[in-house]
């Protein structure tokens, strides 16, 4: 179940832990922080204008091992409450020469996520004008021009059931053509703030149509794609984008135990503490340019992650670490937790793979007994060799497919159960040579 922004906002904390709990298992104290950091922004939401300025959102450190849940419980969130949110990594950014300036394209990440996510939404409210537009076009294009409404309808009536779809018809297509050429200066690409594209729309193509034939069901999704876009009011995307990136946005910051680091290190350690206080001013609140305007960042979320195994959180620098108030520990996960992964939430990798092997005509079954033998691999071989949490399933479950995956397209109609003992008799060699596993799983 997915809801508007408006709608998440007035849910309570239990109940954003509810829709939670539906994608990710386990990890209570993560879900509680994230619900509580989404309801605060709610009752921000009901303070007058200038008391709300001064409430600053309370970032979140997550600390954890890799495959948790950490990433799915921000992007879940995010995606439940129609919020723009990006992931980026904290350890990429030392290998730029201009940390600082690169350090504030996370933000510029975000306005794009934010265009796009209202754009979807602003051409979903116009998509049945649209679509009711473009039909009306092309009964036109296909019927003569001296045809009655009979005849019209009855086109009508063909395009609906699809009939014309492998008809062609001539339509004004864009012009996409585009002269390719590369600019380079000191702060990279996302530095250039002014769009040459709309200096020199005539260099650019700028609106420019051809004639062109199409197959009719191509043609059809053109003229949506127009109609759709008559419709919708770029500024107006722009508008709302700057406000939901400024107000609702959420920004994950992974590995940032990789860039900690304290004043009087050497080497690398230097480095580290200069990218902590490069993302300073942005966790704090600065202004930041983008091609679509000024977005502060006072009131995104932050929510920072990081397995902590070398370093500990008390080597961020102190600034940073007051910026990250909420830190929740999140735990590893273990044979019944990965049972219960596989089968219990909507996503499950068990039923994602029941859904595709049905698309090839195959039904896919697994037994209680099977499911508790592939945790069991996966738990074994995660202890054997590097940790990686759940993600360890999906090559686990990867490789006991194999065989039926690369012969599914011959065995449509086939019931296929996969007991305890298939599991076994399929991973046993791998899960039990160490050496072998370490490249296969």
């Amino acid at each position: 179940m997915e809801f508007s922004s408006t709608e998440l906002l007035s849910l309570e904390p239990r109940q954003i832990v509810g829709e939670l709990d539906k994608h990710v298992v386990g990890q209570g104290k993560a879900k509680r922080a994230v619900a509580l950091a989404l309801r605060e922004r709610w009752r921000r939401s009901r303070l007058p204008p200038e008391q709300a300025r001064e409430i600053l959102p309370k970032n979140i450190l997550m600390i954890g091992p890799t495959g948790v849940g950490k990433t799915e419980i921000a992007r879940r969130l995010a995606r439940l409450a129609g919020a723009p949110f990006i992931k980026v990594e904290a350890s990429k950014y030392p290998e730029v020469g201009y940390v600082g300036r690169d350090v504030e394209s996370m933000v510029r990440d975000l306005v794009e996520a934010a265009i796009s996510l209202v754009r979807a939404e602003l051409l979903a409210e116009v998509r049945v004008d649209a679509e009711r537009a473009a039909e009306e076009r092309l009964v036109d294009l296909l019927a003569s021009p001296a045809a009655s409404d009979g005849d019209k309808e009855r086109v009508r009536a063909m395009l609906r059931v699809g009939t014309l779809d492998e008809q062609p018809v001539e339509i004004d297509v864009p012009d996409t053509a585009r002269p390719s050429f590369e600019i380079f200066n000191p702060g990279g690409m996302e530095e250039m703030d002014v769009r040459i594209q709309d200096m020199l729309p005539g260099l650019f193509g700028g609106g420019k149509k051809k004639r062109g034939t199409k197959r009719v069901k191509e043609a059809r999704r053109i003229l949506q794609d127009e109609e759709e876009a008559r419709r919708v009011d770029e500024s107006r995307v722009t508008e709302l984008a700057l406000e939901r990136a400024q107000s609702a946005g959420i920004i994950f910051l992974d590995e940032i135990d990789k860039v900690a680091g304290r004043e009087g290190a050497r080497g690398p350690e230097v480095s580290r503490e200069g990218v902590q206080r490069d993302l300073l001013p942005v966790v704090e609140g600065t202004t930041v340019r983008t091609k679509y305007g000024s977005v502060r960042t006072d009131h995104v979320l932050f929510i920072a992650a990081g397995a902590f195994h070398v370093t500990k959180p008390s080597d961020l620098i102190p600034e940073l670490q007051g910026r990250f108030p909420i830190r929740v520990e999140l735990e590893p996960l273990g044979e019944a937790d990965f049972i219960r992964i596989l089968v219990e939430p909507e996503n499950a990798p068990l039923k994602q793979a029941r859904a595709l092997m049905a698309t090839e005509g195959v039904d896919l079954s697994f037994t209680d007994e099977a499911v508790a033998e592939i945790a069991a691999v996966a738990a074994r071989v995660n202890r054997s060799l590097e940790n990686i949490g759940a993600r360890r399933l999906t090559t686990v479950i990867e490789r006991l497919l194999e065989e039926v995956s690369f012969d599914a397209p011959s065995r449509a109609g086939q019931k296929i159960v996969f007991d305890g003992d298939e599991v076994r008799r399929r991973l046993e060699q791998l899960s039990s040579d160490r050496d072998l596993s370490r490249y296969v799983l």
